[in-house]
């Protein structure tokens, strides 16, 4: 195997591919990317075998043939490399050797046939959105799943899709976030997949916002999601996603509208004061205004108090701030909206110009 390629064009492939591989890895060629160049096509390849990540450089003038490199070493490597140098790479008795201008350096591989590819379901199903789309999905719902819950189902997105609607929904018991979108799709077409948690975070960090059309394959067991040269490829969680349409609040009276970025502010500010641990605030709700009040162990205390749009009844209910602080900033209307039933029950918040995205947060003992 041996290639020339510039810098530039090698290094994003790169990073995309090799943003899967975890620094710890039980089989060592885990620790390694998969090279393989196939007629001026050079596939560059990581995997977690949870989450697969594969990013193509067309026109790359070489000797076919494919390897294996340490992933962390060989990126470090071409990003130290001075702008727009020249790259010339080739495997010699095991070893990969990489060389521009007056450096030189040695990597050893790993037998290619080693490296794990996932097999990929025959009934696959395409659907295609834009970059946009899916990125801001993502973005609005992806913070709340769970991290590592033995619930294992809530450690991913929920994706559903029928009647032309792309829905996403997260939640990890504590909070929930809800979004939907719409979509293109074939008549009476339905189908709901949990994507894994690593999955979404690597689709985040790959697409693109742009009008650009990606395509997502759905099979029984992967998801699949082209866009561009990059492909990526995660295995789904077999579970059952709770009925969340249970645990979202009907409509109440007493609803809170006020300046989203002055409530953000007026947390965050509040929330340097609040229990490390718990983190909970105080919201203390009377007409016309919102007292947020917090404390801590070493007996300080914090309150803010904000005029807003309230002529509800007298609520006091404590939240964890950061929830709270999470579901506002994924939130981009000017105005944001807090609907409480009572002092013991969830508060639904609302953009005021989104009427399909809602964050839910149950409340907290303090």
């Amino acid at each position: 195997m041996r290639f020339e390629i510039s810098r530039e064009q090698l290094l994003k492939p790169l990073m995309d591919g090799s943003g899967v591989v975890e620094r710890k890895q039980t089989l060592p060629v885990l620790s390694n990317l998969l090279l393989k160049l196939d007629n001026g096509r050079l596939e560059i390849t990581g995997t977690d075998l949870e989450v697969e990540v594969s990013a193509v450089c067309n026109d790359v003038q070489g000797v076919d043939g494919n390897t294996t490199v340490p992933a962390r070493k060989f990126l470090d490597i071409v990003r130290s490399f001075p702008e727009e140098s020249t790259i010339r790479f080739e495997v010699v008795d095991n070893k990969a050797i990489c060389v521009s201008g007056r450096s030189r350096f040695q990597l050893s591989t790993l037998n290619p046939n080693e490296f794990p590819r996932m097999t990929l379901d025959d009934n696959t199903e395409i659907i295609e959105v834009t970059g946009t789309t899916l990125k801001q999905l993502l973005a609005k719902t992806g913070f709340a799943m769970a991290a590592q819950d033995v619930r294992y189902y809530l450690n991913g997105l929920l994706m559903q899709m029928s009647d032309n609607k792309l829905t996403a929904v997260a939640t990890d018991g504590h909070r929930l976030a809800f979004t939907k979108t719409e979509i293109s799709l074939k008549p009476d077409y339905n189908a709901a997949v949990i994507v894994p948690r690593k999955g979404i975070g690597e689709l985040s960090r790959l697409i693109e916002e742009g009008d650009q059309a990606l395509s997502i394959g759905l099979g029984e067991k992967h998801i699949v999601v082209k866009s561009g040269d990059v492909t990526l490829t995660s295995k789904l969680i077999d579970g059952k996603f709770p009925d969340y349409e249970r645990v979202i609040p009907g409509e109440s009276d007493n609803v809170v509208m006020t300046n989203r970025l002055v409530l953000k502010e007026a947390l965050a500010r509040t929330a340097i004061l609040s229990n490390e641990k718990y983190r909970g605030v105080r919201l203390c709700l009377e007409p016309e205004q919102l007292t947020i009040q917090t404390n801590n162990p070493e007996q300080e205390e914090a309150e803010e108090k904000l005029s807003v749009e309230y002529t509800g009844q007298a609520i006091e209910i404590g939240f964890n701030v950061n929830y709270l602080i999470d579901a506002i900033s994924a939130i981009s209307s000017e105005q944001v909206r807090l609907g409480f039933t009572d002092a013991h029950s969830s508060v639904l918040i609302r953009g005021t110009d989104d009427e399909h995205t809602l964050y839910v947060v149950m409340p907290m003992r303090l």
